[in-house]
This record gives structure tokens, sequence and C-alpha cells, in this order.
């Protein structure tokens, strides 16, 4: 076994030399796979149990569960490329992020706990990190056991900006609308606290689209020094919504039409470069999309019947296409673990997209972004891991994203230690096909205050209702809502009401007693691991 402590630097940076955790693991799936059947056999057989295999994770930024077509039969938005990929993988019908927001969701995927038990909300422009120094990332465990890590995209983890700010440096403006120029920064100095400090070898990204600075960042340095103040009249006219840009420095001929391409480029030869590397990849590449500001390039107007959202879904399955392309061309496709999700549910615009459009995000969900009703957290999760899982399999059990720590810990037989991953599960026995379930209970939550917990079928929204973004009274009537009971909270059975209509609290006060009593005592332990229970 391989230990990974959080605070030992020269361990993150310097793993060791050749060695492969993966080899005993492999062993024992190729006697499972043997005695399922050849399909898993051959495949087991003919991987390189000298390396274990690469992991490509795909991370969409407030996609809905309902646009993917494979999913939703009256999607007016075609998928094709997410469509392949969950034909050729297992597809989770009951998967779930940790929040109902950015920032909180990626922490807990790329941690393997609740984002609750340490902060709740999103980090705002020039932010501070949201990591303890102490914390064991995901990236982290996997440098560990050799791995070359990389991020591209989306971070929205934050940075310690302080560091590169010039002494009695000022914002400029109030509330949403204040924001640094760009001589408040010395863009020379590298910035700390960022994905190289916490488990990646390199970034690329613009850190967040809609947020300061306004240019591209490589590793931990900006490639071009922002000289301007952030101006969307500069830019090509948006196609839906708003800009959404919080102000702040930017690059001179910054074009925010070209972000979603240029890191999908950047993906793509990132994928080529290892082909004949002896060291496997984990690249984690997070989607600026179809989060706003909506702006799907031109040669994808008009690919959806569900307006330039619709569109812009449409650019971002492309790029998961091109992605995936690269895999089968560098020849990497068959030893490379893929994971594709979202961080949440799709934005408040979804109620505006349903009326036009007749398009339900969602669907067949209620709530969107925010909201603790199932649309706010219950998103796409797909898994293709060659060897293991089928072509085509549709699994029903209950999994987190919190769980890919764990599951990529048992299958290189790392030894977490007693404080990280604190709440993920292995999900390997589902993915082989050797149990049905490996949790039993997931907390929902977004903001502090207002939780949800599922056990099993049984849903509780500890709150008299579960909205936190918007709500729609010409959207719930359309879908059959009936009006608020005023009940302190409301209890729905999933498997009977997937679309939360009908809450029985009332009906089972015994069970809504229960529900907090376990939603409490998760929250008090600290953890919820099933190696953590004793």
């Amino acid at each position: 076994m391989v230990r990974c402590p959080a605070r030992c630097p020269a361990q993150r940076k310097f793993p060791p030399v050749g060695f492969h955790p993966f080899s005993i693991r492999l062993l024992a799936w190729i006697a499972l796979a043997v005695m399922a059947g050849p399909g898993h056999s051959d495949l087991l057989a003919a991987q390189d149990a000298s390396r274990p295999l690469n992991v490509l994770v795909l991370y969409a930024d407030d996609l809905g569960f309902g646009d993917l077509s494979i999913q939703n039969p009256k999607s007016k938005i075609p998928t094709p490329g997410l469509d392949s990929l969950a034909r050729s993988a297992m597809r989770f019908t009951d998967g779930h992020s940790s929040s109902g927001i950015c920032t909180p969701s990626r922490y807990a995927m790329l941690t393997g706990r609740h984002h609750w038990r340490d902060f709740h909300g999103i980090v705002n422009a020039f932010g501070k990190s949201v990591f303890d120094p102490d914390r064991l990332t995901m990236p982290e465990m996997m440098q560990q056991a050799g791995y070359r890590t990389a991020a591209i995209g989306k971070w929205h983890l934050g940075w310690d900006w302080d560091a590169v700010k010039r002494p009695g440096a000022k914002p400029m403006g109030k509330g949403r609308k204040a924001g640094f120029g760009p001589d408040a920064f010395d863009w020379d100095k590298a910035i700390p606290d960022g994905p190289t400090a916490h488990g990646f070898d390199s970034y690329f990204g613009d850190s967040v689209i809609n947020f300061p600075p306004y240019g591209w960042i490589e590793n931990d340095r900006v490639v071009t020094a922002p000289d301007q103040i952030m101006d969307t009249s500069k830019w090509k006219p948006i196609k839906e919504g708003n800009w959404e840009c919080r102000p702040g420095p930017m690059v001179a001929g910054w074009d925010p039409y070209q972000v979603l391409p240029t890191i999908t480029q950047r993906g793509i030869d990132f994928i080529h470069q290892q082909k004949d590397s002896d060291q496997p990849f984990f690249l984690y590449f997070a989607f600026p999309s179809p989060h706003a500001p909506i702006i799907p390039n031109d040669s994808f107007d008009g690919k959806s019947q569900a307006g330039p959202y619709g569109d812009f879904v449409c650019e971002t399955d492309d790029s998961v296409g091109r992605l995936l392309a690269a895999l089968e061309q560098s020849g990497q496709s068959q030893n490379t673990i893929v994971i594709f999700s979202a961080d949440n549910g799709p934005e408040k615009y979804a109620y505006a997209r349903d009326q036009k459009f007749d398009h339900w995000s969602s669907a067949p969900l209620r709530g969107l972004k925010r909201d603790v009703y199932e649309g706010g957290h219950h998103v796409p999760m797909i898994i293709r891991w060659p060897g293991v899982t089928q072509a085509g399999q549709v699994n029903d059990a209950l999994v987190s994203q919190i769980d890919l720590m764990a599951t990529l810990a048992g299958y290189l037989n790392v030894d977490l230690p007693a404080d990280a991953a604190e709440d993920s599960h292995d999900l390997m026995p589902l993915l082989t096909g050797q149990a049905e379930s490996v949790r039993q209970e997931h907390v929902h939550n977004t903001f502090d205050g207002q939780y949800a917990i599922r056990s099993g079928p049984w849903l509780l929204v500890d709150a008299k209702n579960g909205y936190r973004s918007q709500r729609d009274q010409a959207w719930e009537t359309k879908h059959g809502y009936a009006a608020d009971d005023d009940q302190p909270a409301e209890l729905y059975h999933l498997g009977n009401d997937i679309g939360q209509r009908h809450n029985l609290a009332a009906d089972h006060p015994e069970k809504v007693s229960r529900l907090r009593a376990k939603l409490q005592q998760i929250r008090d332990a600290g953890k919820s691991a099933p190696r953590l229970a004793n």
C-alpha cells in the first residue's frame, strides 16, 4: 500500500518512481472478470499491468439532467457526443453533486468531503483558496500514485491574489460592481495557492469565465498582463441573457467566445502529448459551459431547438466529442477511464426556456441551480472504465461525485488517511456489478440553514420548501404542482415521485423524525465514509 499524507510537500512533488499499486488490484479484477464472462476478461487481459489507466474527468458547468437527449426523450437539444459516451459506459440515473452551486461541488469532488463541513458559498472575484494546506486532494493522491496531473478550464477554487496585489491597492466601485484596476497587481509575479499548489502539475485556463482577470493563466502566472478594465462593449454581442461579468482587469483583445474552443484544443493537445508516455495522466477538464454568459459560437447557432442555451450545450457536447476522439486517435481510449458529470443543475433562465421552447433542462426533476430540490444537484454522471464497465449499462443506485476519490484510491490501492475523503464511498462494487448499492444516504445543501437528506428512496427537505434560486408559479401550474401545504418540512418518496410533487410529511411524521436524526448524526460525526465507520 502507498500512504498519501496531505502534509508532505516532498511526496506531493516527487511521487515514488516505478511504483505501481495497480497491479495487485488488476489481478483481482481479472479473476472476477473471468468468472463474469468473456467481455470483461478480454479487455482486462489486454491492459498493460505495468501502469494504471489514465483518468479523464469531464466536468460541465450548470448543465441540467434533462439536457442530455439520452436521459430525456423530450429534450430539444441533440447531444450525440455525450449520448455516444453513455452508450459505451455506465450511466448513473441517480448521481449527485455536493452542492447546487459551483465552488462547493468542485471542492467536494476533489476532496471526497462534503463542502458544508467547511463552507457554503462560492469564491468571489480575487477570492482566496478554499483548500486547507493540509487537506489531501484527489490530484495530490494521483500524484502519489505516479500520475501526471493537469487541470484545464474553469478553476473557481481560489488563489492567493493578495500575494500579487500592490500595497495600498483599493477597489473601485461598490458591491458587485466593485473591482480592481489592472495596475492593482504585479502581473510579473507568480500567483500562489492555485491549482499547482494543490496537486496539479500544470494548469491552463481563465480561472472563471465571468470573473476577472480576463486573460489566460498558465500554471501560476498570467500569460499576458491585463492592461485595461473589462468592457463588454468591446465583445461580440451576447446571444442570450446578460454577460454577468464582474468588473476588473482585462487583456486587450480578450474574446470570451474563444474560451471554450481554446481550452478544448489545449485538452486535445495534452491528450496527444501523453500517448508515448510511460506515466499515466489524470486530466481534470472543467468546462465553462453552458454557464452564463450564453455564448455559443456562430457555427452552433440553430443546432438545437432550445435557443442559444441549447446551442451552447451543443457546443459543449461537441467539445466532449473532440476530446474523446483525441483519445481514440492517440490510441489511448482503451486505457483511459472517462468520467463525465456537472457541478449543479441549470440556471433560473430554464423557466423561460421551458415556456418558450418547451424544454425543461432539469427534466424529470423539480428545482434548479441553488435549490435543494433534486434539480439543483441531481446531475448527469457517466463512467466509462475499460475492462470494468460494460457498454450501455444504466445504474439506478444512489451515487455522488464525492465518491470518486475513494473509488480511485481503491483502484490504486492507496491507503487514505483518516483525515481525508471523509464522505467518499468506493463505487467499484457498482461498476463491476458486484453490488446493487454502496451508499444509502446523501446530504444535499447549498446554503447554510437549508438541508435535505436522502435515505434510500426517501428524501427529507428539512425546510418549508427546497427553493432558493427562484420560484415560478406558471411553471408549477404547467407541470402539475399544487400549492404549498405550509408544513415545516417536505418528505418525498422518490421511487414513486421523482418530480417531488406530493409532500408526505404529514402522513409519515416518524419518518421525518428519523431522517432529521440521521441528518444531524451525519453532520455531527464529521465523516460518513464506510472505511471510517469504526
